[in-house]
């Protein structure tokens, strides 16, 4: 299998100490240096390969490299090729307050606006604050013109909501809840992880870690690559279930989540507002909770119709189901006569890598040295993203994360436990 370096830094920051030959020692020179302190020795960068190209391996890589390690990153496919490239890149600081990923979030939220700011957040990805509504939508198996302009008596509603939707209510405010393009976020970070940091990629296909006396000493791809390391990151999503040292502790599933994007004919008529909807269709009888996003782009994107399945080996093989896709389209037009099926761009899938309890898994690995994992963050990758990253460059630098207490997290809680 053909492997693919990048390493697109021009030049390594970290000078090196120059030997000189043995014939100029008597240089006098030279020899007057030789009653000078010699400088200290400085150890070499520690040597991290980070296994997953999403969102949580991209912001480990960055944060890791930019601690100073030497840092490579290995993706099977591309960059932010699935769930971190097909989500909603919906922020928010307090919707998991009061439970384990209160601080995690909190921190995360912050992290995204620090990062914009250094990134360029707005212009390079699509960084805005923005309001969130909650709202019903009802559907009717016969619409009429009266039935879709109903909507327009709440002042509450974005002018462009103009179906049959009531009952709307305020959950997030432009202090409180922001958004991304995620997968323009994660391509803009690993582009500055590579030409900043000197970050490499490598495209290639994990197969195994070689461990040793408990300790991981080298990564092993497909084809007989192997990579020597000194510590690695198992940021593989959903696909950590494919890696027998991961599964053998624990289990993460993938939850199949589908999305539409549309470009609406007049995209300056789209407001700022994201909207969390109870959809009551009239041909089923348990209300759904699709997500609207409108992006600075000009597109909107909506997502929900989501259930368990098995994660396929290949993310480029993922198809999204046709029932699914067409009720998403359903809901679009419903919302807005901006959304009809002509302004559809994209139909797509993607897998939410998710736990047994709910709870992100991130920590070292039980039993194995040098090796953790970042993985289990549902359907709040993007949100959690940076924090997750920074921390796990504290855990495997400095042996434990000052900026959020990864205790919680740890993939110790499911030693003894009979996974489901």
């Amino acid at each position: 299998m053909l492997v693919i370096c990048m390493n697109l830094a021009v030049g390594n920051p970290r000078s090196t100490l120059k030997q000189f030959p043995q014939n100029r020692i008597r240089n006098p020179t030279i020899n007057s240096l030789q009653s000078q302190p010699l400088p200290m020795a400085v150890d070499p960068p520690k040597k991290v390969v980070v296994c997953g190209g999403g969102v949580i391996g991209v912001c480990t890589a960055y944060f890791l490299a930019k601690k100073g390690a030497s840092v490579t990153l290995i993706e099977k496919s591309n960059i932010a090729c699935a769930a971190s490239g097909k989500a909603g890149g919906f922020l928010a600081l307090d919707w998991c307050d009061g439970g384990p990923m209160e601080h995690l979030a909190r921190t995360s939220f912050n992290l995204h606006r620090t990062l914009s700011e250094e990134l360029n957040g707005p212009q390079s990805y699509g960084y805005r604050s923005l309001a969130a509504l909650s709202l019903t939508v009802t559907e009717e198996s016969k619409r009429s013109t009266s039935t879709s302009t109903s909507s327009s008596s709440s002042s509450a509603l974005p002018s462009w909501v103009d179906g049959p939707a009531h009952g709307p209510k305020t959950i997030g405010t432009h202090e409180t809840t922001a958004q991304v393009h995620p997968q323009l976020f994660t391509r803009t970070l690993i582009e500055n992880a590579v030409e900043k940091y000197g970050v490499k990629i490598v495209i290639g296909k994990l197969e195994r870690l070689e461990v040793e006396g408990g300790r991981v000493e080298s990564v092993v791809l497909e084809g007989g690559n192997v990579v020597d390391v000194d510590a690695v990151v198992l940021a593989l999503g959903p696909w950590s279930s494919k890696l027998e040292l991961l599964s053998s502790r624990f289990r993460v599933s993938g939850l199949k989540a589908h999305s539409i994007v549309l470009e609406p004919k007049e995209p300056n008529a789209i407001t700022p507002h994201a909207l969390f909807l109870s959809y009551n269709a009239f041909d089923r009888r348990v209300p759904l909770d699709p997500e609207v996003y409108p992006r600075p782009t000009g597109e909107v994107y909506v997502c929900g119709m989501s259930k368990e399945e098995n994660v396929p080996d290949d993310p480029e093989e993922i198809r999204g189901n046709e029932e699914s896709i067409a009720m998403l389209k359903r809901v679009a037009k419903t919302v807005s006569s901006h959304l009809g099926e002509e302004a559809v761009k994209v139909e797509q899938a993607c897998f939410l890598p998710c736990t047994d309890d709910g709870v992100p898994i991130i920590g070292e690995v039980p039993g194995v040295k040098g090796c953790y994992v970042a993985t289990g963050h549902s359907c709040w990758g993007i949100l959690n993203g940076p924090a997750t990253g920074a921390s796990v460059a504290e855990l495997v630098l400095d042996g434990h994360s000052t900026i959020v207490d990864l205790k919680r997290f740890s993939p110790a809680r499911f030693v003894g436990r009979t996974k489901g």
